[in-house]
């Protein structure tokens, strides 16, 4: 069963303390018996456990076990320690980074597709967290809106031309 007490969170940035995260996540690996050569736990605004594992089994078919974990890890921080707490991301052999690569890649080109043709383009359906990532990757962007669109899991993101008047 995981733990966490005491120190475990920090009120300052509302963030899990890196230790006792990377404890933490050992713990429940140990709980089912999922096997990691190393954890590491990066600094940000979102912290992410990244694990180098021997094997893709944590990952699963198209990132199903990966996302199972992500989901029991938050939920059981958040239960100890309130929502703000499981503000991180796991990350298995670079997958959810190398997914997200390829997100920002497709959005980039479909992007200079909606400038060229000066029309709205849709993306695929996606996670909540890859629409974040795209409606970030657009924030600046002086002519391209983004727009989230459909509901539970056709829920996408539009890239929108934006007129000049």
């Amino acid at each position: 069963m995981l733990r966490l007490e005491g120190e475990a969170f920090s009120r300052y940035g509302g963030s899990m303390d890196r230790e006792i995260l990377k404890d933490s996540i050992t713990e429940l690996l140990a709980s089912f018996g999922g096997q990691a050569d190393s954890i590491t736990v990066s600094d940000g605004p979102r912290a992410v456990v990244a694990i180098a594992a021997p094997d893709d089994t944590l990952i699963g078919p198209h990132g199903e076990h990966l996302q199972a974990l992500n989901t029991i890890a938050r939920r059981l921080v958040e239960a100890k320690h309130g929502i703000e707490a499981a503000n991180f991301l796991i990350d298995v052999n670079g997958y959810h980074e190398g997914r997200l690569q390829k997100l920002r890649d497709n959005a980039t080109l479909l992007a200079q597709r909606a400038r060229l043709f000066k029309h709205d383009v849709e993306m695929d359906p996606m996670s909540s967290y890859e629409r974040l990532v795209i409606h970030e990757l657009f924030a600046d962007d002086a002519e391209i809106a983004t727009e989230s669109a459909g509901e539970g899991k056709t829920r996408h993101i539009v890239l929108k031309y934006k007129t000049t008047v």
